[in-house]
C-alpha cells in the first residue's frame, strides 16, 4: 500500500498560487484584500509568490475574506460532505448569510434587513452587475429609477445595477431576502463603506 499524501513542503508550496488564482478570479485586489484582513500588502504578496510561508494566522483572515474553508486553501481532500455551515455578516447594519461558497461568479445570500431600516430619505446608487432577489418574508421598499415599489413575501426582483437603485425595510417587522449578486455587485453590497453604494 502506497501513502499517496503528498509531503508537506509541497503541500505549502501550493498555497500561495492557490491564493493568487482566487483572488483574481474574485476581481479582487491585493490593496482590497489587505482592507479585508488587516495583512499588509507586501505580505500578501510575497504569500501569492511562495516567498512567505503560510501560517494559521494568514490563512484564516484569508479564507474569512474569499468566503472558502480553510482546508480549500491548503486543497485538503475533500469529504464529500456538501453542506454549508454559514457564518453570518454584518454590513452597514444589515445581515447576510452566505448560501454559495464558490469563488467567484455569483453569490447567494440570505439578506436581513431590520425594521425601520434604513432610516434615511432614499439615496439611489449605481454600479456595474445585475441583482436578484426574492422577499422570504416581510415587505421591502425598492426604488428603481422613477418606480418606488412594495414588494411583499413572494415577489421578485431583478435589474441592471446601472440603474440608480435603492432598497429599504420601512416597516415594523424583520425583511429577510434572497439575494444573488455578480461579483461587482457583491463588492458593492457586502464590502463598501457606507455611502460608496
Amino acid at each position: 500500500m502506497t501513502d499517496d499524501r503528498l509531503p508537506l513542503d509541497d503541500v505549502l508550496n501550493a498555497v500561495g498560487p492557490r491564493l493568487r488564482a482566487l483572488r483574481r478570479r474574485r476581481g479582487t485586489t491585493l490593496g482590497q484584500l489587505s482592507e479585508l484582513t488587516g495583512i499588509s500588502v507586501s505580505t500578501l504578496s510575497r504569500l501569492e509568490s511562495g516567498q512567505r510561508k503560510p501560517t494559521l494566522e494568514l490563512l484564516l483572515p484569508l479564507a474569512r475574506a474569499h468566503r472558502v474553508q480553510l482546508d480549500e486553501l491548503v486543497d485538503a481532500p475533500p469529504t464529500g460532505d456538501p453542506r454549508l455551515h454559514p457564518k453570518p455578516v454584518t454590513r452597514h447594519g444589515m445581515t447576510y448569510l452566505p448560501l454559495s461558497r464558490r469563488p467567484g461568479g455569483l453569490q447567494a445570500f440570505k439578506q436581513i434587513i431590520p425594521p425601520r431600516f434604513p432610516s434615511t430619505d432614499p439615496e439611489p446608487r449605481v454600479h456595474e452587475g445585475y441583482d436578484w432577489f426574492y422577499v422570504l418574508s416581510g415587505r421591502l421598499r425598492l426604488v428603481l429609477g422613477e418606480h418606488d415599489l412594495i414588494l411583499p413575501a413572494g415577489e421578485a426582483a431583478e435589474f441592471d445595477c446601472r440603474t440608480p437603485h435603492w432598497f429599504s425595510n420601512p416597516f415594523d417587522e424583520p425583511v429577510e431576502v434572497l439575494t444573488i449578486y455578480g461579483p461587482q455587485g457583491e463588492r458593492m453590497h457586502l464590502r463598501a463603506r457606507p455611502g460608496a453604494g
